[in-house]
């Protein structure tokens, strides 16, 4: 089963979603299959196996990103479909578009899932610099969720003039843009130092969650890539190396 729908995937224009402002983002409807979305979504992970970031200090005198967190780990005890999922966004296809879209040829992925409940925001702010972007899957539908209960990703515009290490308000910024979060929506963007974005506090009731999972981008320096290269050979060679000092015994 393929969890990308690939035609959407190749429909999706790099050079539109590069020249979108105030910065690159794009909002896709189906850029799953409804077959993968659907069992990706009943397959979702329980949130016994999140920690709490209720409370955590941030940078700049932001106000807290409270929610409950789960990082993708290759081991990680959760259904096999999102390890194949994971495998699917790390083959050549998608991959190859990033790519395009972020103008960068040496990128390595890491994701996780973050659920977040009633009363929670995400305050106004610009991702780690480390980052080249974030492709966040929401994994709500009407089922479960009411477009009244909030949960959108807010694109901000702030005209170029705040430090991303800063903290404004919501109100601060000149233009506010919500993503389409329910169903099979995702949304891609590129990190800027004026790439904000946030979530406006949930009103939704004890027991519901924004659910989304986020797939973060970042760039691979060649120097790194290079190093881990020649440690791997280095590795080989001391393995081979031992092995020819000291052979295996045959047993008579």
């Amino acid at each position: 089963m393929s969890f990308i729908d690939f035609n959407t995937l190749n429909s999706l224009s790099p050079r539109e979603f590069r020249n979108t402002r105030p910065y690159a983002w794009m909002n896709p409807q189906g850029f799953l299959t409804e077959q993968g979305f659907t069992t990706l979504r009943d397959a979702l992970p329980d949130i016994s196996l999140f920690q709490s970031t209720f409370g955590q200090t941030r940078h700049h005198g932001q106000k807290n990103h409270d929610r409950f967190s789960l990082e993708y780990q290759p081991d990680l005890d959760i259904d096999p479909v999102w390890h194949a999922f994971m495998a699917e966004l790390n083959g050549p296809e998608y991959t190859r578009w990033l790519k395009k879209c972020f103008g960068a040829w040496n990128l390595k992925l890491s994701a996780h899932w973050h659920y977040t409940p009633n009363g929670c925001s995400v305050s106004p702010h610009c991702d780690s610099r480390k980052k080249l972007g974030s492709h966040i899957f929401y994994f709500n539908t009407e089922q479960d969720w009411q477009e009244a209960w909030g949960g959108e990703t807010i694109v901000l515009d702030d005209h170029g003039e705040f430090t991303d290490r800063s903290a404004p308000e919501f109100s601060d910024f000149y233009a506010e843009t919500a993503a389409t979060t329910l169903g099979n929506r995702s949304l891609l963007f590129k990190r800027t130092n004026h790439a904000w974005h946030g979530v406006k506090a949930v009103q939704c009731p004890e027991g519901a969650f924004r659910k989304v999972f986020i797939v973060v981008v970042e760039r691979v320096k060649p120097i790194k890539i290079l190093r881990k290269s020649l440690a791997a050979r280095l590795q080989n060679f001391r393995q081979s190396d031992s092995q020819a000092e000291n052979p295996p015994v045959s047993k008579a």
